[in-house]
C-alpha cells in the first residue's frame, strides 16, 4: 500500500470529510484506499463476509462527479458523502448477499434496503461489504460464525468480542473508517471495549430496526462503530430519526448530537459510579483504567457521585430468559419453506414437519440452538409465569433503578467489560462464562437507555485495550457524546494519541478478504 493509501484509511470520518469536501482528495481515492487494505490484511482479520468492490466505487464516482459539477449538486451532498462504511451482515441489502452469519441464510439476497442502509445511500456513502458476526447475533466473541471466527487486529490470537466483532475488527484493523453493529446485551459496546474503537446503542427505538434480522425485538438495536467519540455523533444523525416501518420508532426529534460531541466541556456535570458495575470479578488492568477515567472527568469539572442500582445483579438471568424467548419466536420463520435453505429428510414421510426439522438441525449452529431450546422451555405452558413473566418483572425493577440512579446523576460510568479480549478458544466449552463478558452492558438493553463506549487505555497485564461505558437516560444520547468526547480528548493526551495508534501493524498478505462469499 503507498503512502498516501496507508495515511488516508487512518483518518477518522470526520476528518475524511473535510478532505473531500475541499477536494483535496477524491471519494474513489479514499474508497479504493479502503479496498486494498481490506485485500492487505482480511485474510488474517476475516472481519468481512462479502466485499463490494464495484458498488462502492460507483457511489464514490458520482460523489466526486458532483463535486467536481459544483453548485447545487455539490451543495446537496451530505457531509459523509464519500466516506465508505462497512454493514454487519444481520442488515439486509439490495445487492449484496445477507447471511446473518448462518449457513441457513447462505447466498440470500434481500429484495430490499434496510432503513439504515437507505439513508447511508441517501448520503451517497460508499458500503464496503458485510461484516462477519455471531450467527444470528448470538454470542460474545465472533467465533460463532458459520464462516470462521473473526480475530482481534491486536492479537490475532484473541476475539475481537461479538457479536459484531466482524464490525469493531473492520474498523480497527483500519479496513473502513466507520461501521454499523446491532447491540441487543452489548454487541456494540463490547467489541468496541475490547478493539478499542467506539461503539454506541442509542436510546431504544433512536434508530430505525426495519431490515435488521430480528433476534430479540424489545432489545435488539442498531447503532455506529467508529474510532472516535465524533465519527459515531456524524453517524448516528445519519441513521437516526422517526422511521413508518418500524413499530417501534420513536417521533420525537433529538438533540444535536454532533453538536454535543463538540462542546467540550463537562464542568458542573455529575458522574455516576454504578455500585454493582466494578469491583469484585473485574481484571485488575480495567478496574486501573475506570479509576484513572473517574480522575480524569474530575479533573474536567465534573462531580463524581455513587449510585446504586440493587437489581442489576439480577440483569444477566433476566437477559438470557428474555433474549431467548424471543429468540425462539423470531426465528420460528426459518423453516426451509419460505425462503433460505431447505434440507429434505433422507427417508421416510415427506411432510412439512420433518423437512423443518431437518433443514433446522443442518441450518442452524450450536449455540443457536441452545438459545432456541431455552426459550422454547421459558414459554412453554406451566412455565411462562414462572421463567419469561418474572424476567419481565426484574426488566421493571432494573428499569426503575436506572430512573433513581439519573435523579442523582447526569449520566451513569462504569467498565465496558470485566476484562480484556480473551484467546479464541478460550470460553467456548463453558457458555456461562461466555454470557458474564456482557454483565456491564446487558442492563442497558433491558432498560432501552442509550450507552456508549470508547477506549479508556491498556491493562497493565496484558497491554490490550479496556473500555470505559457511558449511560444516559432515555432520549439523551447527547449526553453520552458530550461527557464522551471530553473524556476521550484528555485520554488521548495522557497516552500519547489515539489508542489505535498503538496497536500492532498488520503485515500486508497476498490473500483477498478471508469469509468473502
Amino acid at each position: 500500500m503507498t503512502e498516501q493509501k496507508n495515511e488516508l484509511i487512518r483518518h477518522s470520518a470526520a476528518d475524511l470529510a473535510a478532505k473531500l469536501a475541499s477536494r483535496e482528495v477524491t471519494a474513489v481515492e479514499v474508497t479504493q484506499a479502503h479496498l486494498d487494505r481490506i485485500a492487505d490484511v482480511d485474510g488474517q482479520v476475516n472481519a468481512f463476509l462479502h466485499v463490494n468492490s464495484e458498488e462502492a466505487l460507483a457511489v464514490a464516482a458520482e460523489v466526486d462527479a458532483a463535486r467536481a459539477t459544483g453548485g447545487s449538486a455539490a451543495e446537496e451532498l451530505h457531509a459523509l458523502a464519500g466516506v465508505p462504511i462497512a454493514v454487519k451482515d444481520l442488515i439486509v441489502t439490495i445487492g449484496q448477499p445477507t447471511t446473518a452469519g448462518s449457513k441457513i441464510l447462505e447466498g440470500w439476497h434481500s429484495p430490499y434496503d434496510a432503513t439504515v442502509v437507505k439513508k447511508l445511500r441517501a448520503a451517497k456513502m460508499p458500503i464496503l461489504g458485510k461484516t462477519n458476526l455471531d450467527e444470528f447475533a448470538m454470542g460474545s466473541s465472533t467465533e460463532h460464525s458459520a464462516y470462521g471466527p473473526t480475530r482481534n487486529p491486536w492479537d490475532l490470537d484473541r476475539i475481537p468480542g461479538g457479536s459484531g466483532g466482524g464490525s469493531a475488527a473492520a474498523v480497527a484493523a483500519f479496513e473502513a473508517p466507520l461501521a454499523l453493529g446491532t447491540d441487543t446485551g452489548g454487541s456494540i459496546r463490547q467489541p468496541g471495549a475490547v478493539t478499542g474503537t467506539v461503539g454506541v446503542k442509542p436510546t431504544y427505538g433512536a434508530v430505525s430496526r426495519y431490515g435488521a434480522i430480528a433476534m430479540a425485538s424489545s432489545l435488539d438495536q442498531i447503532g455506529p462503530v467508529s474510532r472516535t467519540v465524533l465519527d459515531s455523533a456524524l453517524l448516528q444523525e445519519v441513521i437516526g430519526g422517526h422511521d413508518p416501518f418500524d413499530s417501534t420508532s420513536l417521533t420525537d426529534p433529538f438533540n444535536d448530537l454532533v453538536a454535543a460531541a463538540r462542546v467540550g466541556n463537562v464542568a458542573g456535570m455529575k458522574i455516576g459510579i454504578v455500585k454493582e458495575l466494578h469491583g469484585e470479578g473485574y481484571q485488575a488492568g480495567v478496574e486501573n483504567r475506570f479509576n484513572e477515567s473517574l480522575q480524569l472527568l474530575k479533573d474536567a469539572g465534573a462531580e463524581i457521585v455513587e449510585v446504586s442500582c440493587p437489581n442489576l445483579k439480577y440483569a444477566l438471568g433476566a437477559y438470557y430468559l428474555i433474549m431467548p424467548s424471543e429468540v425462539s419466536s423470531n426465528l420460528a420463520k426459518f423453516d426451509g419453506v419460505r425462503f433460505g435453505m431447505r434440507v429434505l429428510p433422507k427417508d421416510g414421510p415427506m411432510t412439512i414437519e420433518r423437512v423443518m426439522g431437518a433443514t433446522r438441525a443442518a441450518g442452524f449452529g450450536e449455540e443457536v440452538k441452545r438459545r432456541i431450546i431455552l426459550g422454547t422451555y421459558a414459554l412453554s405452558a406451566g412455565y411462562y409465569d414462572a421463567y419469561y413473566g418474572s424476567a419481565q418483572k426484574v426488566r421493571t425493577l432494573i428499569q426503575r433503578d436506572f430512573d433513581a440512579a439519573f435523579a442523582k446523576a447526569d449520566v451513569l460510568i462504569s467498565p465496558t467489560a470485566p476484562t480484556t479480549a480473551f484467546k479464541l478458544g478460550e470460553k467456548l466449552d463453558d457458555p456461562l462464562a461466555m454470557y458474564l463478558n456482557d454483565v456491564a452492558t446487558i442492563p442497558a438493553n433491558l432498560a432501552g437507555i442509550p450507552g456508549l463506549s470508547l477506549p479508556g487505555g491498556l491493562a497493565d497485564e496484558d497491554g490490550l485495550p479496556v473500555g470505559i461505558q457511558l449511560l444516559a437516560p432515555a432520549r439523551q444520547d447527547a449526553r453520552l457524546y458530550r461527557v464522551g468526547a471530553v473524556l476521550e480528548s484528555m485520554l488521548e493526551e495522557k497516552w500519547g494519541g489515539p489508542m489505535l495508534a498503538q496497536a500492532p501493524e498488520l503485515s500486508s498478505a497476498s490473500t483477498t478478504a478471508g469469509g468473502s462469499n
